[in-house]
This record gives C-alpha cells, structure tokens and sequence, in this order.
C-alpha cells in the first residue's frame, strides 16, 4: 500500500473512531455552552481538511487528479457515513444538525484543496 493511501485510511479511521466516542466527545466540549456549537463544528471541519488532503495526496499517488469537487464530495459522503455511525449507537441531533455536520464535511474538503483556489485566482 502507498504511504498516502495508507496515512488517508488511518486518519479517516482514526477520526471516525474518536467521532462515535461518547469520552472524547465530552473531553472536547468547553464548559461554556454558548461556545460548544462553534468549537465542535471547528474541530470537525479542521478534521474533516486534514482527511480531504489525504485523500488528495492518496488519489494523486495513484493517478488521479483530485480538485475541490471530488475532495469537497468525499468528505461530505464521508461526513454522512459518520452521521449514520453516530445514530446507530444512539445520536438523536436530528436531520438538521445531520445536514450541518455533513456541510462541515464538504467545507473541510474544499480547505483541503485551498492552494487550488488561491492557484486559481
């Protein structure tokens, strides 16, 4: 397996794990329930960057040119698979915060791919 493939299924196995983790959610909610919304939302999107450049860098080591569209898609399918994990053990956020979270997703993919957006400028 290349590195990149290898390190792009690692990271996106890896923040799934820690997604469905009722202990690393609550390690990493601030006390301030005024704040808790953004900084969850903040994590997600920062997490959901790092996965889209993996599976950038993944795709291009195997010859396939990924831009904004597949990187941005990806991540928000991959958003939705960890939305459908959440409520299989129990998550009850309900189909608006679903759609919000999966739009963190595709946002995280489109930073993912910033240095095209600033290329394209």
């Amino acid at each position: 397996m290349k590195l990149w493939t290898l390190s792009a299924a690692a990271a996106a196995a890896a923040f799934f794990a820690l997604a469905l983790s009722n202990a690393i959610y609550e390690a990493t909610s601030p006390w301030s329930p005024g704040w808790h919304v953004v900084l969850r939302k903040t994590y997600s999107i920062a997490a959901f960057a790092v996965v889209g450049y993996l599976l950038r860098r993944a795709l291009n080591e195997r010859g396939h040119p990924a831009g904004i569209g597949i990187c941005s898609a990806s991540v928000a399918v991959y958003s939705a698979a960890i939305e459908v994990g959440q409520a299989l053990i129990g998550s009850r956020e309900g189909l608006l915060w679903n759609a919000l979270d999966v739009a963190c997703g595709a946002l995280g993919g489109v930073l993912a791919c910033a240095d095209l957006l600033v290329r394209r400028r």
